[in-house]
């Protein structure tokens, strides 16, 4: 190779350099990446001045919180949760049981229990009518009354009506029982239950 002057290649290296040139092929681009534009910054959202309307109203220390007289349950409540369970028993006959078209075998009135005395009189009561083969029984629980809790967090109104429904579906009692359901208006409405229980094997 010749060599090189203060000015650059030398004319063999300018020609070898052409010959090499000659054979070379050029890149395919298309596979590569686009250059785009930065897209423009989005602009700071427009701050508006607080109104009287999203002010918290006034409170000063000592005094008392006032809450709503209706207070927003956002929880089903036991009568539509037991009205939208599965039917597990005959249609006609669910039918004609929730409209009070179908006379209870037998009843028993938990009034007044606490729930220590109100869960083996139950217990007692439903296996004793499995065993006469009843299918259709009453459990009266009442409604219970209102009372005023005085503070955020409200105070389930009768113990025993929601209470019974779970030991209706909990051992030994659900391994009898085919279907509960709020009675009729005829026979308690919302302070009692249908209980139909199963056919003895």
């Amino acid at each position: 190779m010749a060599r090189r002057g203060k000015r650059g290649l030398s004319e063999e290296d300018k020609a070898l350099w052409d010959r090499v040139a000659a054979t070379a092929t050029p890149m395919d681009r298309t596979g590569a990446p686009q250059i785009t534009p930065e897209a423009p910054k989005p602009k700071p959202p427009i701050r508006r001045e607080a109104t009287t309307a999203d002010r918290l109203p006034a409170f000063r220390i000592g005094e008392k919180a006032s809450f709503s007289a209706n207070p927003v349950n956002h929880a089903p409540t036991l009568s539509s949760r037991l009205a939208q369970a599965p039917v597990r028993m005959d249609h006609g006959t669910h039918k004609r049981m929730v409209r009070g078209k179908l006379k209870p075998e037998d009843r028993i009135d938990l009034h007044g229990m606490v729930l220590a005395e109100a869960h083996p009189a139950l217990i007692s009561f439903i296996s004793s009518a499995y065993e006469r083969n009843l299918r259709l029984v009453l459990v009266i629980t009442g409604k219970g009354k209102d009372r005023a809790s005085g503070g955020p967090i409200p105070i389930r109104r009768g113990v025993l009506k929601h209470q019974v429904p779970s030991w209706l579906q909990s051992p030994p009692l659900g391994l009898m029982i085919l279907d509960i359901r709020e009675a009729h208006q005829k026979h308690g409405g919302g302070g009692a239950y249908y209980v139909y229980l199963k056919r003895r094997r």
